[in-house]
């Protein structure tokens, strides 16, 4: 998926319309980098493997994910490593307005206050997504009492709006300027930093990408994503690193040059910088208890 091709997308909706759902059952995994003005709220399973891309974040998938973008935030999925048969998709699509009216009420506070976050991108922990997996489907699946699903709607949002294990896809906002060409460059620079991760990567070679030189790229990498561009390019490792000591028996060192790290030892001391442990003690960790996101 080549960001540069970030396509704006308009919804169907009508104007006495409340949202828009789409339950696909589908078994080829792609889904172009695309914007629009309403928020959506996508349940994905059996997707293990595959990539999520929003903003500047790029993750590798395990087996299910609930994600709550903004409107205006670029958003997106790729095959990468995904070899399943088929998948799971329910995709509710709505304009913010729908809920103008209550978000000012104490009972919508945590979901005004999640609304807010959601153009950094938002993730949900495996107990949440049990929890309205159900509700999801059901939506999905039920074409007759439209407003009886209104309100299972927000009751799923409210279910989620209280998740302790909500998570930030990207440190702020990234609400995508349809027309910046800053940030078709920056897209373009992210995804082939993450389809080239384990390899070594001259800055020469990222900064032809997008016909600057070496010193106006280092300015660029740094002004929009507050990163340098190794900073960068190890973020996207460690998080390679740390699916496959999850999810795979490859030794350390295996994973370390799998990853595109040539040295043992600075592979260890970065993924302690980056998740406060060893990869031996991150993979103790996660063995005993299998988690989704």
């Amino acid at each position: 998926m080549a960001k540069s091709e970030i396509f704006i997308e308009h919804l169907p909706l009508k104007e006495d319309d409340c949202f828009l759902v789409r339950n696909r059952h589908k078994n080829g995994f792609e889904y172009p980098l695309h914007v629009h003005n309403e928020f959506e709220l996508s349940y994905l399973e059996n997707v293990k493997g595959a990539v999520r891309v929003v903003g500047d974040s790029y993750e590798e998938l395990l087996y299910r994910d609930l994600l709550l973008v903004a409107g205006g935030t670029s958003h997106g999925y790729t095959t990468h490593n995904w070899q399943g048969h088929d998948f799971v998709a329910v995709t509710i699509q709505f304009p913010r307005s729908l809920f103008d009216s209550f978000l000012n009420k104490r009972h919508f506070n945590t979901i005004r206050m999640m609304f807010d976050a959601a153009s950094s991108g938002l993730v949900f922990s495996s107990e949440v997504v049990d929890n309205v997996r159900d509700k999801l489907i059901k939506i999905s699946n039920d074409d007759g009492d439209s407003f009886k699903n209104l309100l299972n709607l927000i009751e799923i949002l409210k279910v989620i709006s209280l998740d302790k294990g909500m998570r930030r896809l990207n440190p702020v906002n990234t609400v995508y300027d349809y027309n910046s060409i800053d940030s078709k460059r920056l897209d373009s620079i992210m995804v082939y930093l993450h389809n080239n991760f384990n390899r070594t990567i001259q800055l020469q070679e990222i900064a032809s990408l997008t016909n600057m030189s070496i010193a106006s790229f280092m300015r660029f990498m740094k002004k929009w994503t507050g990163k340098t561009f190794v900073e960068s390019l190890n973020d996207i490792r460690i998080h390679e690193a740390s699916s496959m000591l999850a999810d795979t028996n490859c030794s350390v060192s295996e994973i370390c040059y799998k990853c595109g790290f040539n040295n043992l030892s600075n592979f260890n001391r970065i993924f302690r910088d980056r998740k406060g442990c060893s990869p031996s003690e991150y993979r103790k960790e996660r063995s005993s208890s299998h988690f989704y996101l």
